[in-house]
């Protein structure tokens, strides 16, 4: 009876241990995917803020060429 009940606890801790890992696994996974999608959004975000500041270094530049562009460096927006 002894060597039964040790024999069904061992099975039952090995059952929880497999069910926890792919438990773990799938966590981790969902993880590495949502990292994926955070690192693609801010590259995009800062490509555009790149995109942005040449374009604004680019009309600030036409302006200083025009004499558009104040003295004291405000836009004339």
């Amino acid at each position: 009876m002894k060597k039964l009940f040790l024999l069904f606890a061992v099975a039952m801790m090995s059952l929880s241990i497999y069910s926890c890992r792919e438990t773990t696994e799938e966590k981790t996974e969902d993880a590495v995917e949502s990292m994926g999608e955070d690192v693609e959004n801010a590259a995009e975000e800062a490509g555009n803020e790149v995109e942005n500041a040449a374009e604004n270094a680019g009309n600030e530049m036409e302006e200083e060429v025009d004499g558009t562009d104040d003295m004291n460096g405000d836009d004339d927006m």
